[in-house]
């Protein structure tokens, strides 16, 4: 019998070793986890139980446990390279399989899918068709590779402020060619149509001869885009006229082939005041058509493309899952889990919301192996090693001891 408990303690011992190197082999591997050698006692009994006197039957290898914690997360600086800083695994589809992975190491495949090393496809929730929600069904995400296509400007954002002592202009017809014939211009905005091509929306002001009241001339690449439209003012240099503050222009044609472009106004928080035109704000809705400029994501695992025209396109949230149990997940091998019973139904949600954690984009999460500990634990599981081997020496002496007696 003190043979095979020796044995026992041998094998018990090697597993560990096992165990220690297969951890040291991985201290660099991305996102790995380190395992843990978890041994049991052995009782020999029988259907009466044991005596009180029994001695052990030896050892053995009850559980190699992963062991969750987190990793040092480090910066990479490229874009693709995530991680997640808390709870929760990356979501991936392996061939119609779905595995988890703590590895972010990303890149794309020949069809712009985003994969990891092997293949396995990241999934993420779908957007609605504006891109401000997520519904709960699950695909792989895809980067985009196309342009991204203009919109068609509707709304002009403008505010000034007018002079409050300003004369009328002195040439009484107005003519946007004479600067006589009034007495601020905007410049210009530039709009877009439905093609994207640019067009000149500008504003010419001019004071009437009633006080706190102005004309302003709207137009769209030289042409008149209606009739002028009276501003008028308080005596405090407040906006009354027109009520809401809005202009609606005449829609026009462009001769780019491009639809109707109706355009509107809005010049609330427009003031009169002192003695200097000052032009404080000119926004508009459009743009034109953008190359793709670069693939962004946020802590909550938005997947944004962002285009030269300033668009921003979601294509997705990164879906992260958790288990009740993450020691219960099957390890497949390539930095990828897989769900078992033990490890219990996975629960699959968006980053940083109930208990899953958040995306780090351009971060790795490094192995959680300490090197030094592995070392230590190398040093213990080789004496475990030799005295074992030492307990069979001195059996074998022993018995030989005994087979010796005449």
């Amino acid at each position: 019998m003190g043979f095979n408990v020796s044995l026992s303690g041998i094998n018990a011992a090697n597993a560990d070793l096992n165990v220690t190197a297969n951890n040291i082999a991985n201290v660099n591997t991305t996102g790995f986890k380190e395992s843990r050698a978890e041994f049991a006692d052995l009782f020999s009994s029988t259907s009466y139980g044991l005596s009180r006197n029994a001695v052990g039957a030896g050892v053995r290898l009850t559980n190699v446990a992963q062991q969750f914690s987190q990793g040092n997360i480090d910066q990479t600086g490229r874009s693709l390279d995530l991680a997640v800083e808390g709870e929760g695994f990356f979501t991936m589809n392996m061939n119609g399989a779905r595995v988890y992975s703590r590895a972010g190491n990303f890149q794309t495949d020949n069809n712009g899918y985003v994969v990891n090393p092997q293949g396995a496809r990241l999934q993420v929730f779908k957007p609605n068709a504006d891109g401000t929600k997520f519904d709960g069904s699950l695909t792989d995400l895809q980067l985009l590779t196309t342009d991204s296509p203009p919109k068609q400007s509707t709304l002009v954002n403008m505010a000034f402020t007018l002079p409050g002592n300003a004369a009328e202009p002195t040439v009484a017809t107005f003519d946007p060619t004479d600067s006589n014939s009034y007495n601020h211009s905007t410049g210009g905005v530039t709009v877009y149509d439905s093609l994207g091509v640019s067009h000149t929306q500008t504003s010419y002001f001019v004071k009437t001869g009633n006080p706190n009241e102005w004309q302003v001339h709207n137009y769209v690449d030289g042409q008149a885009a209606g009739a002028p439209t009276l501003l008028q003012f308080s005596n405090s240099g407040a906006l009354t006229s027109p009520v809401g503050g809005k202009i609606t222009l005449d829609p026009f044609t462009p001769t780019t082939g491009a639809g109707v472009v109706n355009l509107t106004l809005d010049v609330t928080g427009s003031t009169q005041y002192g003695e200097k035109f000052a032009l404080r704000d000119t926004r508009q809705d459009g743009y034109a058509a953008g190359k793709l400029n670069e693939i962004s994501i946020s802590e909550e695992g938005v997947v944004y493309a962002r285009y030269t025209n300033g668009d921003d396109k979601a294509l997705g949230q990164v879906a992260l899952t958790t288990f009740n149990n993450p020691q219960g997940l099957q390890n497949q091998g390539n930095n990828l889990w897989s769900e078992t019973f033990s490890s219990g139904s996975p629960r699959t949600g968006a980053p940083d919301t109930s208990d899953l954690g958040q995306v780090q984009a351009g971060s790795l999460e490094a192995s959680t192996v300490d090197l030094t500990e592995q070392l230590v634990n190398m040093i213990v599981a080789q004496r475990n090693f030799q005295a074992n081997a030492q307990m069979v020496s001195t059996q074998d002496q022993i018995t030989q001891t005994i087979i010796n007696i005449r």
